[in-house]
Formats: C-alpha cells, structure tokens, sequence
C-alpha cells in the first residue's frame, strides 16, 4: 500500500494560547472545512472538550459526489499548545495519521500540518490519489488556509 505525505504551514498573528483554543475544539473543525464536504460532528456531549490522548471524535462527511461516510477519528498524542495528532479508526482512507504542530514566531505562530495518508485498493488507490484524492486534499487545506486567515487575519 502506497503512503502519501503533505505538508502544509500558515502564519497567524495571534498568540499560541488563542490558536490552541480555538484548533484544538473538535466542533471548530467543521468551521474550517468546505460546506461542499458537509462535514459534521456525530460525538455526543463534545460540545466543551478540548483534546486529549484518546479522545475519540466521530463524523460525518461526504468527500466525493454527495456520499455520505462515517469517520472516526483519536487523538493519539497531545503536548498542550505544541502539537496533537489525530489518527483515523475507520472511515475513508486505508490510514491517516494528521499531525498538528504549533510553534510561537515572531508576532504570532506558525501552524504546521504533517499529514501521511493511504488509499489503499492497489494500483486503482495510487490512480484514484493521482486523479482525485490528492487535489481534494489540498483544496480541502486551501479553503482552510483562507478560513483561518478570515477568523485570525493573515501575517
């Protein structure tokens, strides 16, 4: 099975307490991707959490053509205002495993995204990323990039 890696960085002129605040609440995440994915958060009574090691954060999303998936994620590692990261339990890739890395820079922070994902299915999954799944993925982290700059302004 094919992995991929992506990566994906963005200034913010905000302090790290106020970025860990707000990308470290599960119902942000919604706020941050494109409607066209309708994605939504399924987790009972995750109204209020912030994320801690085995946090487990169920949703729904539709990445392709209107299908609706379930996706299940945990939070595998959290060092409070440096990084967390999320691995799939099941949903629509083989495997995903995002990391979220927060650093303090000069007048703000810098957002660091290391994601490594699979698509599994063989030669049909390494077809499937060339033609689609890789160019969803960095729209996905566009819309993103644009979203954030609204909420935070841009440095």
């Amino acid at each position: 099975m094919k992995t991929y890696r992506l990566e994906f960085t963005q200034k913010l002129p905000v302090d790290l307490a106020t970025a860990w605040d707000f990308f470290s609440s599960p119902l942000n995440l919604a706020e941050i991707t494109p409607e066209t994915m309708a994605f939504d958060v399924t987790s009972p009574n995750i109204a209020n959490t912030k994320m801690y090691p085995g946090l487990i954060i169920t949703y729904k999303v539709s990445p392709l053509m209107g299908i609706k998936l379930n996706w299940m994620t945990e939070i595998t590692h959290v060092k409070e205002k440096e990084y967390f990261v999320d691995e799939q339990r099941f949903g629509p890739f083989a495997f995903w495993h995002h990391e979220h890395h927060f650093t303090e820079i000069d007048g703000g922070i810098l957002m660091h995204d290391i994601l490594h994902y699979a698509i599994g299915f063989g030669p049909i999954g390494k077809i499937a990323n060339a033609i689609t799944v890789k160019k969803k993925i960095r729209e996905i982290f566009e819309f993103r990039y644009k979203k954030v700059e609204q909420i935070f302004g841009h440095k």
